[in-house]
């Protein structure tokens, strides 16, 4: 092996100790890059989900017949809705709405048997809380399907056209599939821009930067050793992750463990230089925080992780081009739920790699310019 390779890869070795022992010297470091890592991947399972899994309600029954009560009986039997009120008006259900004691009403009204037994139409009203668009879209939408069962089970519709939906990849439709493989891109995004962003600022703070430089070691040693600790820690974040949607909230893998690590690799290069260029330009660790959080927000309200980027503006789908984020956050969906290769995913390689090939050298020309 050449001389100058093996001084290199010694010096970035002592570089990276030094680097890791500090992180995880501290006992309250190691809490840090631990505890909220487990905190967060729990919250994500159980609060970030968009399925409702209980529907308070209440019921207006104008009829008072014995097809009122069994089309009421059968909304109830529903396992996500729990009747907590029968009201005698309208006028009684928008107090408990308006208090927010349940999502929505029932209100069947008094001809509703007739209509049925003279093979009309028997319209029921649905009240809902508009606060929450999607949750009322929600539970109309489950009771005009609890609603179709019950009418075909009666004998009061003859459907000549029935339609059988199958969901690829998610057939349950379970919000915890989506948010789940995408928040390991995000852990490990939010922890390797931290810890990039504080190494330097850290080290002026300290005292400490001034040694590192009168040392042996290069500029671009000094680089990449500051830049392969962050690195490895999110690596390691997003496999605790990994465990935790794979084994406690049984969100079934179907890639393969490489494809899906080398992703987060090549995206966390990219976010390292970002974190990197921060450090070398901001004074001080309160500066490197501002930046970042600057930074972070429109990338992850930019990546697709909430809102699809097709639903956005044309001007700012064009602005995500640049975001590595949007490209890893697909990527790593696809690997995770559909089992994708290398060669299903490779062109969301090119912008992370792009923004990579960018990011690195010019977090090099900072570094050299200006914390020399």
């Amino acid at each position: 092996m050449n001389i100058s390779l093996q001084r290199f890869l010694r010096h970035l070795y002592f570089l990276c100790q030094k680097e890791l022992l500090s992180l995880f010297k501290d006992p309250r470091m190691r809490i840090q890059l631990v505890m909220p890592v487990i905190i967060e991947g729990f919250l994500f399972g159980y609060a970030a989900n968009y399925n409702i899994e209980e529907v308070p309600y209440a019921v207006v029954d104008n009829s008072g017949t014995a097809s009122s009560r069994d089309f009421l009986a059968h909304i109830e039997a529903a396992p996500t809705f729990s009747c907590t009120a029968v009201c005698g008006n309208v006028q009684e259900v928008s107090e408990l709405i308006d208090a927010g004691e349940i999502l929505g009403a029932v209100v069947v009204p008094e001809n509703f048997e007739k209509k049925l037994l003279h093979g009309g139409q028997a319209p029921v009203q649905v009240i809902t809380d508009g606060r929450n668009p999607m949750i009322a879209s929600m539970v109309t939408n489950y009771i005009a399907h609890i609603a179709a069962d019950w009418s075909a089970a009666g004998g009061f519709a003859h459907e000549t056209v029935t339609i059988e939906t199958r969901t690829w990849f998610n057939p349950n439709q379970l919000s915890r599939w989506t948010f789940l493989p995408s928040f390991l891109a995000m852990i490990a995004f939010v922890q390797v821009m931290f810890l990039a962003g504080l190494s330097i600022a850290k080290e002026r703070e300290q005292g400490t930067f001034d040694q590192l430089l009168v040392t042996p070691l290069s500029p671009t040693e000094i680089l990449i050793g500051k830049a392969t600790p962050p690195v490895l820690v999110g690596l390691f974040q997003a496999f605790m992750v990994f465990l935790i949607a794979r084994y406690w909230f049984d969100v079934p893998f179907a890639g393969n463990l490489f494809t899906l690590f080398l992703t987060l690799l090549i995206f966390m290069v990219s976010t390292t230089g970002l974190g990197l260029s921060i450090s070398s330009v901001a004074k001080n660790m309160q500066q490197v925080l501002v930046y970042l959080l600057v930074l972070m927000v429109p990338m992850v309200l930019l990546s697709g992780l909430v809102t699809p980027i097709h639903n956005m503006p044309a001007f700012l789908q064009a602005v995500t081009y640049a975001n590595p984020m949007r490209f890893v956050i697909d990527a790593v969906r696809r690997i995770y739920l559909e089992g994708a290769g290398l060669c299903d995913i490779a062109w969301d390689f090119v912008p992370m790699l792009a923004v990579a090939a960018v990011t690195m050298p010019l977090a090099g020309w900072l570094f050299r310019h200006k914390t020399t």
